[in-house]
């Protein structure tokens, strides 16, 4: 039986912008098995296989370890272009891997990241490696780095975000619910991306497209619509029935960021 291990690492932008989560797919190679065998499985090619593991042959042995793909977590600020730029790797290649019919990504959002190995040296430093973080502080404080970010919050500057602020009535809705499509009307997919921060807005009030700021629930995207969201009101996406449930019916502020 072949053993498939989802290696996780959360680290730390070299720019001390954020947090981000990033995910590597990794295989074990199991006696008799080739490139070929494993492409297919995985719905790769050869060539990936071979660029992202660095081999120099295409002979693999068994119990050796394969990366197949990396899983990427949109965080605040990201776009397409700027994931691009990180893993060396297109915008339309980001679409096509994904199925994005636009540019719009979500903050909580994965996408899959294919033929391209990821240079953790430059990019994150996982947990098990953070005693190394001090040698690393100084490859963060070159320009170039803090560049590749916007500068990092301050909690308080978080707390307050700058641009318009309403009071809306807000709801909660999740995409895990009998008949509901799971896609917003931008085109994000909430059934693959539970964690995503959408919010269904009146675009006429808040415009498709916008990051917003939303007390108590965080950064998030304006990437949906609702036959009832009129005016001042919103609808959250949670992950689960009962964390709506929870949510209930709340005034609260939103800033539509600057």
């Amino acid at each position: 039986m072949k053993k498939i291990v989802a290696a996780l690492m959360t680290g730390i932008i070299l720019s001390g912008a954020a947090v981000t989560t990033a995910s590597a797919q990794e295989h074990e190679v199991q006696p008799g098995e080739n490139l070929w065998d494993i492409a297919k499985e995985y719905d790769t090619s050869i060539d990936e296989l071979v660029h992202i593991n660095d081999l120099k042959t295409t002979v693999i042995q068994p119990k050796q370890i394969l990366n197949i793909h990396d899983t990427y977590v949109v965080q605040r600020g990201d776009t397409l272009i700027s994931i691009g730029k990180e893993y060396d790797v297109s915008v339309n290649d980001l679409k096509k891997w994904n199925d994005l019919k636009t540019s719009l990504i979500v903050i909580g959002q994965e996408l899959q990241i294919k033929g391209k190995k990821v240079d953790k040296e430059d990019r994150v430093i996982p947990q098990a490696q953070t005693t190394e973080a001090p040698a690393k502080k100084e490859k963060a404080e070159t320009p170039a780095k803090q560049e590749a970010k916007p500068a990092s919050k301050t909690a308080a500057a978080e707390e307050k975000p700058q641009g318009n602020t309403i009071s809306v009535s807000a709801t909660a809705y999740t995409a895990d619910c009998e008949g509901c499509s799971g896609v917003t009307y931008t085109g994000v997919d909430l059934n693959k991306n539970p964690n995503a921060k959408v919010i269904a807005v009146d675009p006429n009030v808040i415009p498709l497209g916008s990051e917003v700021y939303v007390e108590g629930y965080g950064y998030a995207i304006a990437a949906d619509i609702g036959s009832a969201i009129k005016g001042n009101k919103i609808d959250l996406h949670v992950p689960s029935k009962s964390e709506a449930v929870n949510w209930g019916v709340r005034t609260v502020d939103v800033t539509i960021v600057e």
